[in-house]
């Protein structure tokens, strides 16, 4: 049992552990799901179909979260994971899943936001797109440098010291990193490169980042690759030691010739965002190229771009299809990013108009367009809300298709009014969030309905899915 104290100092009764506890479903964040009388109960690490003992650490109102101490049966679900870092840092927590049921509750959870959330009626949800390739995926990853290595309860008992450490947060514990030596996210030359910088850190004895104490050298290490070869290093500093910085990047450079774009940046702020930040070109060029279709799209340090680079062209390919182009509309493409759907699609399209907020990726948009000889797109930055007035549809055209690809969050209830003032004949959503798309779409369903959804998985082994969804007005 675990003792629990509260304000005054008081013992509190211990938390109960759960015996024989069957685990019914996987939710929508990566915990799976269990039933003890009338609560439910949230539980990582385990997989539908297993039978557990579990000891509760937080107990609500409605519900327990809780973690296996002893798995009595095994699911036929259960496969065994491919990672030495699983159930730490907290990244693919699916892992220990077949991948075919792991598509299966993905597919569940868009039916089930869509009932549950939206209020309007909508088709059979279409079969998920399931990801070819289940390992080394992204395009990008982000580490950690700290100071502060998690360590397992069992080494802080055995007097394990706090050590240096590079790879992920672990979930949680904002201060507290794990060391990875493989990760199977992104391909190689990413894990080389970070076991690189690690040796070459404790040879010259640099010092990693203390987020508490806001000191140390090395801060985080971003790695991009691309479809067409290219590969982009970012590393930041939070001390401007110049020497050491250079000497650093000199080696990594030498070591790893293939890097087609070395960059570094000194961030000494209390976070870890550098989009704010003026980023330096080492070495190579200021960015690296994807490519789709014949079309190029530079992609700098600070630009977004879908992190599978293979279901990404797939994604796109269903937005196009569920746009339904003839050649002759008005389209606005919200949330452009790089502009990556804008010029995908605009051969197909009369005019194109992209909006976004950041402004270095509304400058690749453009370029993208004219590196690309595309000459019926217009690029727009600012806040969404401030920037898709009724006025502004006045000025450039009423757009016969709106496509929107808006962050985790959803569209901006100004947004969503501008669009039903626009009227636009239809309307393609493209989602990473099913709950804030399901209410979108709920306050869309005034004059749009929706006839056309497809899942697609972007993220094997995490909870994540991707949604598209078609519009027609009434």
């Amino acid at each position: 049992m675990r003792e629990r104290f509260d304000s005054m100092g008081k013992r509190k009764k211990p938390l109960p552990i759960l015996e024989n506890l069957e685990i019914l479903d996987a939710g929508s964040r990566g915990k799976c799901i269990a039933k003890h009388e009338e609560r439910v109960v949230f539980v990582s690490g385990v997989v539908p179909g297993d039978v557990i003992d579990a000891q509760v650490i937080k107990k609500k109102k409605r519900f327990f979260e809780a973690r296996p101490i002893e798995i009595k049966k095994f699911s036929d679900k259960r496969i065994e994971p491919v990672c030495e870092h699983f159930g730490t840092c907290g990244g693919c927590k699916w892992q220990n899943m077949n991948y075919a049921d792991q598509i299966g509750y993905k597919q569940k959870e868009v039916e089930d936001n869509f009932k549950h959330l939206g209020k309007f009626e909508f088709p059979e949800v279409n079969p998920i797109l399931g990801a070819p390739q289940t390992e080394f995926y992204r395009n990008k990853l982000e580490f950690t440098f700290s100071n502060k290595q998690w360590l397992t309860k069992e080494q802080l008992d055995s007097g394990v010291p706090f050590t240096n450490a590079v790879g992920f947060h672990v979930p949680g514990r904002f201060d507290k990193v794990v060391d990875i030596n493989k990760c199977h996210l992104q391909a190689d030359p990413s894990n080389q490169i970070r076991n690189f910088i690690r040796e070459y850190a404790k040879e010259k004895e640099l010092t990693y980042f203390d987020l508490r104490a806001q000191e140390g050298f090395l801060r985080t290490l971003i790695i991009r690759t691309s479809s067409t070869g290219e590969l982009m290093v970012i590393l930041a500093f939070f001390e401007n030691h110049e020497e050491a910085i250079k000497a650093l990047l000199e080696a990594v450079k030498n070591q790893f010739p293939q890097i087609t774009s070395l960059m570094y940046v000194v961030n000494e702020k209390k976070n870890d965002t550098i989009g704010d930040l003026d980023i330096e070109c080492y070495a190579g060029n200021d960015h690296i190229m994807e490519e789709m279709e014949g079309i190029q799209f530079k992609i700098g340090p600070k630009s977004f771009y879908q992190t599978n680079s293979e279901q990404a062209y797939n994604l796109y390919k269903i937005a196009r299809e569920y746009a339904e182009l003839k050649g002759d509309e008005v389209v606005y493409d919200l949330y452009t990013g790089t502009g990556t759907i804008a010029n995908f699609i605009a051969k197909r399209a009369k005019k194109v108009i992209g909006v976004e907020y950041v402004p270095e990726a509304i400058v690749d948009a453009k370029f993208n367009s004219e590196n690309n000889k595309i000459e019926n797109t217009d690029f727009y930055a600012g806040d969404m809300k401030d920037i898709l007035t009724d006025e502004f549809i006045a000025e450039h055209g009423q757009p016969d298709i709106i496509i929107t690809d808006p962050p985790r969050a959803g569209m901006h209830e100004k947004v969503v009014e501008t669009i039903l003032n626009a009227a636009p004949e239809t309307i393609v959503y493209v989602s990473c969030n099913p709950a804030t798309q399901a209410r979108d779409l709920d306050l869309l369903s005034v004059k749009y309905k929706v006839t056309k959804v497809q899942p697609v998985d972007m993220f094997p082994h995490t909870h994540h899915v991707e949604n598209v969804v078609q519009l027609k007005k009434k």
